[in-house]
């Protein structure tokens, strides 16, 4: 049967065995589609019961014959309905590769004594971390992942950081994709790595000052969650590193960082609607943290240092968020603390950088990301960096260094590979350090435009596109429509090389700009969550609408594309509307939404509940109940649909779309095709090498490309 991992909150158990049957050779029809056993099941809450018959599916331990068996089963049956599209498939995959500069290197950055630089390989996976020493010119590889992956199927490195004295460097991975790191040390000098090892963290890692002490995280062992800084030295064994910080308010994440200027360690607790710093003087490694400000509900804020100051990102009175300073030693009350740039109600503050002359913001006007520099001798005066294009957006690049003129940042579009710049905030010249290298690119080809649809209740939402310049508005071209809409994470229209796979086939590209992102503003995201949630729903079906009805699209060759939340919102919109689309895609879908949230076991549901709602509330657990997709399938016609999970997945658990495909299958009226694969051996974000994720890629081009008229899609 399948084992659990403890209690479930609100839940009865049925002990069951669940059997499935051997998988088929062959699958070319939907009548072959594996179908998964009913076992009674139910699910209770203070709210009421559901039935769940697919609930043996979950099995924590990842080791039930019967659940690999049937999740192995849905594998081969996509295997055998894709075998009909496998040329193109590979085609597809070598176009995308071929786009791919694979022998490539990052701009580098100096800090303290070395040029840091990160390089790709021709025919290589992973990255190469290297330095180069500023006075002899001698280049060293710090960490080659290539050599670290030797023998695993899955290899993620997460976090390095170099010492203070730059002799060593601490760096996580993790070898499962469940994102749980083991704490690696280099010595560079040596280029061996220390014996110190630390298991089950999180990717955090600051040092103090005295190249000896770490600060770590590690996490819950049932629910993943972070709850413990631990401070470890060097040559300690790993179970004598010190407790010195456990939050037990089990809504909140936490990591730990240094602060840009060094001087101070810093816990960052994050809620979604509060926030807390502690920090610790650097030099001091053995005292006490001590609290910025100390968290409310409904008050956020970040900071960073610089010259005996506090800069501060925060919405405490604007919703939009204000920037603050409070000095060093007046920490702890935020009344001491004095505005620097007032609320706009017309802009969002995304992030800022600190310099010795000047701060830079990187804020959100009418959905675009733009930059603007203000000089700290009149903070009235401000710059905007400029752009020619209709849809772009510009984020800060690393920034390593406080006391310099120059800022680093990339500016991209949809038609603009990634570009570096190094803008002099005195003069205001720039320079490119590097463009995307694309290889066959030719962006004189294509064109980008921003157009608005119209909810259903009025608002307007931004729609970047992208298409061929020869590209006719007649209402026949096939649409590619992405959207996510959650967390406050916005959609930039950003270059992606592996889109032009569909657009040099006639596609036009589009990514919604819906609500549950933060692209206008703060209220964009709070009217798209909770108790707002279906308006990113209908968000997203208003801009099917609107683009079919304005003929950037075919009403019959329209394909959506969503993953983690994102597939949440594809699941959503497949009940809602299904006969607006001919295929969608939900990658690592969230789909089971009152189940999980009742969970507190499950990793993440408790950070969750300020997202989606505490369902033990009767009127959140009504709503979640109307809209999750797992409750709401019905017997209708879907469209065709592909479904992907990783079998390790700590973020959305793989039981969930494993539930929602076995559902499906049994309730949909239609012979459309629903695939289902699990990648057995990755987590969250699928295949941890570059060519692997391209694969993966070129599996659900092909998917669409192969459901759209042949006479409508043009060959490359």
């Amino acid at each position: 049967m399948p084992k659990t991992a403890g209690v479930w909150l609100g839940l009865s158990f049925a002990l069951v065995v669940a059997g499935c049957s051997p998988a088929p050779e062959q699958a070319s029809s939907q009548s072959d589609a594996p179908v998964a056993e009913k076992v009674p099941f139910v699910v209770e809450s203070e709210h009421g019961s559901r039935q769940d018959p697919y609930y043996w599916l979950r099995d924590d331990e990842r080791k039930d014959p019967a659940v690999l068996g049937y999740l192995e089963e849905e594998n081969a049956y996509y295997d055998a309905y894709r075998a009909d599209y496998a040329e193109l498939t590979d085609t597809l995959q070598q176009e995308i590769i071929a786009r791919i500069k694979q022998d490539d290197q990052s701009v580098p950055y100096v800090k303290g004594d070395y040029r840091y630089f990160t390089k790709y390989e021709e025919g290589k996976e992973y990255p190469i971390y290297s330095r180069t020493h500023l006075e002899t010119g001698e280049t060293t590889v710090m960490l080659d992942v290539n050599v670290l992956a030797e023998g695993y199927e899955f290899l993620s490195v997460s976090n390095l950081q170099v010492s203070p004295n730059q002799n060593l460097l601490a760096y996580m991975v993790d070898t499962t994709g469940r994102r749980q790191y083991e704490l690696q040390i280099r010595d560079l000098t040596t280029g061996k790595d220390l014996a110190d090892s630390l298991t089950g963290l999180s990717a955090s890692i600051a040092w103090a000052k005295d190249n000896q002490t770490l600060f770590v995280i590690e996490n819950d062992p049932q629910t993943l969650l972070s709850t413990r800084v631990l401070k470890h030295k060097i040559g300690q064994p790993a179970d004598q590193a010190e407790l010195v910080y456990e939050e037990t308010d089990n809504t909140f994440y936490m990591w730990v960082s240094n602060t840009k200027d060094g001087e101070y360690v810093t816990i960052n607790l994050d809620q979604t609607v509060s926030d807390e710093v502690r920090v610790l003087d650097a030099d001091t490694p053995d005292a006490e943290f001590q609290v910025l400000a100390p968290r409310q509900r409904h008050f956020k804020y970040s900071a960073d240092h610089i010259d005996g100051r506090w800069i501060i990102i925060t919405d405490w009175n604007a919703p939009n968020f204000q920037i603050m300073q409070v000095a060093a030693d007046q920490i702890g009350d935020r009344n001491a603390w004095q505005p620097l740039v007032e609320h706009d109600h017309g802009v969002f503050i995304q992030d800022i950088e600190v310099f010795k002359d000047y701060l830079a913001i990187n804020e959100r006007r009418n959905g675009l990301r733009q930059i603007r520099i203000i000089p700290w001798a009149n903070t009235d005066e401000s710059e905007v960096i400029a752009s020619e294009e209709a849809a772009y957006t510009t984020r800060f690049e690393r920034n390593v260094e406080q006391d310099t003129e120059i800022l680093r940042y990339t500016y991209t579009s949809l038609v603009t590979p990634s570009t570096v710049y190094a803008y002099n905030m005195t003069t205001g010249e720039r320079e490119v350090l590097k463009q995307q290298e694309v290889p066959g690119y030719d962006p004189s080809q294509y064109a980008t435009e921003r157009t608005w649809a119209t909810a259903a209740d009025g608002v307007r939402i931004p729609v970047s596109l992208l298409y061929k310049k020869d590209f006719q508005q007649d209402g026949t071209a096939p649409l590619y429509q992405y959207a996510y809409g959650s967390y406050g994470s916005s959609s930039d229209p950003s270059f992606r090389t592996t889109v032009f796979s569909l657009v040099d086939r006639g596609f036009v590209y589009a990514i919604a700009h819906i609500r549950g992102g933060q692209e206008m503003g703060r209220s964009w995201y709070e009217n798209g969550k909770l108790l707002s949630k279906k308006n990113t729903f209908t968000d997203f079906i208003a801009v099917t609408d609107h683009l079919v009805d304005e003929g950037y699209a075919a009403k019959d060759k329209v394909f959506g594309m969503g993953g983690s939340a994102g597939g949440l919102l594809i699941g959503a919109v497949a009940n809602m509307a299904p006969e607006k689309y001919r295929g969608l895609v939900a990658h690592v879908p969230f789909v089971d939404v009152v189940t999980t949230m009742l969970d507190t076991s499950i990793p993440l549901t408790t950070n969750e509940w300020d997202e989606w709602g505490d369902p033990r509330e009767e009127d959140y657990y009504e709503y979640m109940l109307s809209y999750s997709p797992y409750d709401r399938v019905s017997a209708q016609d879907y469209p065709a649909m592909l479904v992907t999970t990783g079998l390790h997945d700590s973020q959305v658990q793989y039981f969930e779309p494993a539930k929602w495909v076995a559902k499906l299958r049994d309730m949909k009226t239609d012979d459309n095709p629903l695939l289902f694969r699990t990648n057995m051996t990755a987590g969250h974000g699928g295949a941890s090498g570059r060519f692997s994720r391209l694969k993966e890629i070129a599996e659900e081009y092909a998917f669409i490309i192969d459901l759209v008229d042949e006479t409508v899609v043009t060959n490359k």
